[in-house]
């Protein structure tokens, strides 16, 4: 063995080697969308568009695109929210839109809530649904629908479930992505 090859193979016993640095908490807060905060909303939403079933949608939406429906949600007064790392990084965001365009439909919104990869499984999506929920309500808005994907998407279902939303129907195979076909999840939540 050469000597640039050898690597000392001693490991100390546990109480003799230094403790892992604790990880940093996961903070954030929760505040309204602003338009400067688009390009990073952008980035977390064709994240999933590229790597998952979880939209449908599979061409990546442009920040004019993203500036366009934050104006158009903003005009309507509908919640758009944002969660900001203490250093001002954004890590998911929540917002409803319009079910359907006819007037009859007006008290009913689709929300949609998307986290950045490193953000999940770490409560961020029960916060942000939450506070939606409270602000949705605050609103005058009466009925939240979310549509989710039959697969890859269990946790975004059991996420509503325990907001109280109810599986009202399924879809199967409306959607073709990645080479297969996809059903959806819809869920209802009455906000009396």
């Amino acid at each position: 063995m050469l000597e640039e090859e050898y690597q000392e193979r001693r490991v100390l016993p546990r109480h003799l080697r230094k403790p892992e640095p604790a990880e940093a908490p996961f903070e954030f807060s929760i505040r309204d969308a602003r338009l400067p905060d688009m390009p990073a909303v952008r980035e977390i939403y064709n994240y999933y568009v590229a790597n998952s079933t979880v939209t449908f949608d599979e061409d990546a939406m442009t920040l004019r695109e993203w500036r366009a429906k934050f104006s158009y949600l903003q005009k309507l007064g509908m919640p758009f929210l944002v969660a900001e790392s203490p250093s001002g990084q954004i890590l998911g965001y929540a917002l409803v839109s319009p079910w359907k365009q006819k007037r009859a439909y007006r008290y009913t919104v689709e929300n949609s809530i998307y986290l950045g990869p490193a953000a999940a499984g770490k409560g961020l999506g029960r916060a942000l649904l939450a506070e939606l929920i409270a602000r949705v309500k605050a609103a005058g808005l009466k009925e939240m629908i979310a549509v989710i994907a039959d697969q890859g998407a269990e946790a975004s279902i059991a996420l509503h479930e325990k907001f109280g939303f109810e599986e009202i129907g399924r879809m199967g195979r409306v959607g073709f992505k990645f080479e297969r076909w996809l059903g959806t999840v819809l869920l209802q939540k009455s906000l009396k």
